[in-house]
Protein backbone atom coordinates (compact mmCIF):
# COMPACT_ATOMS: atom_id res chain seq x y z
CA UNK A 1 0.00 0.00 0.00
CA UNK A 2 1.34 2.79 -1.17
CA UNK A 3 1.94 6.04 1.86
CA UNK A 4 0.28 9.24 0.67
CA UNK A 5 2.11 11.92 0.00
CA UNK A 6 3.14 14.46 3.02
CA UNK A 7 1.98 18.65 2.08
CA UNK A 8 5.83 19.15 2.04
CA UNK A 9 5.87 16.46 -1.25
CA UNK A 10 2.96 17.54 -2.07
CA UNK A 11 4.25 21.21 -2.33
CA UNK A 12 7.75 20.23 -3.75
CA UNK A 13 5.83 17.78 -6.37
CA UNK A 14 3.74 20.86 -7.76
CA UNK A 15 6.32 23.29 -7.93
CA UNK A 16 8.77 21.07 -9.92
CA UNK A 17 5.90 20.81 -12.44
CA UNK A 18 4.78 23.95 -12.74
CA UNK A 19 8.03 26.22 -11.99
CA UNK A 20 9.18 24.12 -15.40
CA UNK A 21 5.60 24.10 -17.40
CA UNK A 22 4.75 27.70 -16.34
CA UNK A 23 8.33 29.57 -15.23
CA UNK A 24 9.29 30.58 -11.77
CA UNK A 25 7.35 33.65 -11.90
CA UNK A 26 4.14 31.31 -10.85
CA UNK A 27 2.50 33.00 -7.85
CA UNK A 28 2.49 31.29 -4.69
CA UNK A 29 -1.46 30.60 -4.58
CA UNK A 30 -1.32 28.32 -7.51
CA UNK A 31 1.64 26.65 -6.58
CA UNK A 32 -0.74 25.81 -2.93
CA UNK A 33 -3.77 25.65 -4.83
CA UNK A 34 -2.21 22.73 -7.32
CA UNK A 35 -0.90 20.90 -4.14
CA UNK A 36 -4.24 21.22 -2.16
CA UNK A 37 -1.70 22.79 0.86
CA UNK A 38 -3.09 26.06 2.24
CA UNK A 39 -0.36 29.51 2.11
CA UNK A 40 -0.11 29.11 5.64
CA UNK A 41 0.93 25.54 5.90
CA UNK A 42 3.56 26.58 2.83
CA UNK A 43 5.18 29.05 5.11
CA UNK A 44 5.21 26.89 7.31
CA UNK A 45 7.08 24.42 5.70
CA UNK A 46 9.62 26.11 4.01
CA UNK A 47 11.29 29.56 5.02
CA UNK A 48 10.54 31.20 1.18
CA UNK A 49 9.47 30.70 -2.30
CA UNK A 50 13.01 30.63 -2.94
CA UNK A 51 13.28 27.74 -0.61
CA UNK A 52 10.98 26.30 -2.58
CA UNK A 53 12.38 27.11 -6.01
CA UNK A 54 15.61 25.22 -4.51
CA UNK A 55 14.06 22.22 -3.26
CA UNK A 56 11.99 21.38 -5.66
CA UNK A 57 15.19 21.82 -8.01
CA UNK A 58 16.33 19.18 -5.78
CA UNK A 59 13.63 16.89 -5.38
CA UNK A 60 13.70 16.34 -9.18
CA UNK A 61 17.47 15.77 -9.59
CA UNK A 62 17.45 12.04 -9.08
CA UNK A 63 14.70 11.02 -11.06
CA UNK A 64 15.83 12.97 -13.99
CA UNK A 65 19.60 11.91 -13.64
CA UNK A 66 18.06 8.05 -13.67
CA UNK A 67 16.27 8.92 -16.88
CA UNK A 68 18.80 10.06 -18.87
CA UNK A 69 22.30 8.08 -17.19
CA UNK A 70 22.98 4.32 -17.61
CA UNK A 71 23.42 2.52 -14.10
CA UNK A 72 26.66 0.93 -12.56
CA UNK A 73 25.88 -2.02 -13.92
CA UNK A 74 25.68 -1.15 -17.45
CA UNK A 75 28.21 -3.07 -18.96
CA UNK A 76 28.92 -1.83 -22.13
CA UNK A 77 31.57 0.77 -23.13
CA UNK A 78 32.56 4.33 -21.91
CA UNK A 79 31.63 5.00 -25.50
CA UNK A 80 28.36 3.51 -25.30
CA UNK A 81 27.60 4.44 -22.11
CA UNK A 82 28.22 8.48 -23.28
CA UNK A 83 26.11 8.04 -26.48
CA UNK A 84 23.00 6.39 -24.28
CA UNK A 85 22.63 9.24 -22.45
CA UNK A 86 22.44 11.47 -26.09
CA UNK A 87 19.90 8.62 -27.34
CA UNK A 88 17.58 9.07 -24.66
CA UNK A 89 17.95 12.47 -24.50
CA UNK A 90 16.56 12.21 -27.94
CA UNK A 91 13.63 10.12 -27.18
CA UNK A 92 12.74 12.82 -24.31
CA UNK A 93 12.60 15.33 -26.64
CA UNK A 94 10.61 13.43 -29.17
CA UNK A 95 7.95 13.58 -25.98
CA UNK A 96 5.27 16.34 -26.35
CA UNK A 97 5.88 17.84 -22.53
CA UNK A 98 9.81 18.50 -23.51
CA UNK A 99 10.45 21.88 -22.17
CA UNK A 100 14.58 21.47 -22.36
CA UNK A 101 16.67 21.27 -19.52
CA UNK A 102 15.09 21.69 -16.17
CA UNK A 103 18.32 23.11 -14.56
CA UNK A 104 19.23 24.95 -17.43
CA UNK A 105 15.87 26.53 -17.51
CA UNK A 106 15.69 27.44 -13.86
CA UNK A 107 19.07 29.02 -13.78
CA UNK A 108 18.60 31.31 -16.91
CA UNK A 109 15.11 32.21 -15.45
CA UNK A 110 16.84 33.21 -12.13
CA UNK A 111 19.89 34.54 -13.48
CA UNK A 112 21.89 35.22 -10.04
CA UNK A 113 23.79 32.46 -9.54
CA UNK A 114 23.52 32.94 -6.00
CA UNK A 115 19.94 32.02 -5.79
CA UNK A 116 19.87 28.66 -4.11
CA UNK A 117 17.77 27.30 -7.07
CA UNK A 118 20.50 28.33 -9.25
CA UNK A 119 23.14 26.58 -7.13
CA UNK A 120 21.05 23.46 -7.05
CA UNK A 121 20.91 23.88 -10.88
CA UNK A 122 24.12 23.97 -11.00
CA UNK A 123 25.29 20.90 -8.82
CA UNK A 124 22.49 19.04 -10.77
CA UNK A 125 24.67 19.70 -13.89
CA UNK A 126 27.55 19.21 -12.84
CA UNK A 127 26.63 15.92 -12.18
CA UNK A 128 26.15 15.49 -15.69
CA UNK A 129 29.96 16.79 -16.44
CA UNK A 130 31.22 14.07 -13.70
CA UNK A 131 29.73 11.42 -15.60
CA UNK A 132 31.10 12.17 -18.89
CA UNK A 133 34.56 12.74 -17.40
CA UNK A 134 34.86 9.18 -15.32
CA UNK A 135 33.71 7.59 -18.56
CA UNK A 136 36.17 9.32 -20.49
CA UNK A 137 38.75 8.27 -17.73
CA UNK A 138 37.72 5.21 -18.04
CA UNK A 139 38.46 4.68 -21.96
CA UNK A 140 42.02 6.30 -21.06
CA UNK A 141 41.09 9.86 -23.48
CA UNK A 142 43.68 12.75 -23.57
CA UNK A 143 42.14 15.52 -21.47
CA UNK A 144 38.77 13.79 -20.00
CA UNK A 145 38.42 17.21 -17.99
CA UNK A 146 38.15 19.31 -21.50
CA UNK A 147 35.72 16.67 -23.14
CA UNK A 148 33.50 16.30 -20.40
CA UNK A 149 32.48 20.06 -20.83
CA UNK A 150 32.17 19.55 -24.54
CA UNK A 151 30.03 17.01 -24.26
CA UNK A 152 28.19 19.00 -21.62
CA UNK A 153 27.59 21.67 -24.20
CA UNK A 154 26.43 19.29 -26.76
CA UNK A 155 23.42 17.81 -24.19
CA UNK A 156 22.53 21.10 -23.23
CA UNK A 157 22.54 23.20 -26.81
CA UNK A 158 20.49 20.00 -28.04
CA UNK A 159 18.03 20.84 -25.74
CA UNK A 160 17.72 24.41 -26.24
CA UNK A 161 17.46 23.85 -29.95
CA UNK A 162 14.68 21.48 -29.60
CA UNK A 163 12.66 24.05 -27.07
CA UNK A 164 13.50 26.78 -29.74
CA UNK A 165 12.86 24.85 -33.04
CA UNK A 166 9.60 22.79 -31.41
CA UNK A 167 10.82 19.76 -32.92
CA UNK A 168 12.36 16.55 -32.07
CA UNK A 169 16.29 16.46 -32.54
CA UNK A 170 16.08 13.41 -34.89
CA UNK A 171 19.31 12.41 -33.67
CA UNK A 172 21.54 15.49 -33.85
CA UNK A 173 22.99 15.62 -30.62
CA UNK A 174 24.46 11.49 -30.61
CA UNK A 175 25.82 11.94 -34.04
CA UNK A 176 27.23 15.71 -32.69
CA UNK A 177 28.62 13.10 -29.36
CA UNK A 178 29.76 10.77 -31.53
CA UNK A 179 31.90 13.11 -33.67
CA UNK A 180 33.87 14.46 -30.65
CA UNK A 181 34.49 10.81 -29.21
CA UNK A 182 35.89 9.84 -32.62
CA UNK A 183 38.21 12.95 -32.77
CA UNK A 184 39.24 12.45 -29.23
CA UNK A 185 40.46 8.77 -30.09
CA UNK A 186 37.40 7.25 -27.81
CA UNK A 187 36.43 4.07 -30.13
CA UNK A 188 34.03 0.91 -29.34
CA UNK A 189 36.73 -0.87 -27.93
CA UNK A 190 38.32 1.57 -25.74
CA UNK A 191 38.55 -0.08 -21.63
CA UNK A 192 35.57 0.23 -19.80
CA UNK A 193 36.90 -0.93 -16.72
CA UNK A 194 40.31 1.25 -16.83
CA UNK A 195 38.62 3.84 -13.38
CA UNK A 196 36.31 2.45 -11.09
CA UNK A 197 32.82 3.74 -11.54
Amino acid sequence: MTTPATPRERLLDAAGDLFYRDGMSIGVDALCKAAGVSKKSMYQLFRSKDEVIAESLARRGPAYEAALLPGPDDERSPRERILTVFERQDRMAAEGNFLGCPFVSAAVELKDPQHPGSVVARHVKQHLTDFFRTELAAAEADDPETLAVQLTLVFDGASARAVVRAQALAGIGVVTAAALLDTAGVTQGAAAAAVPR
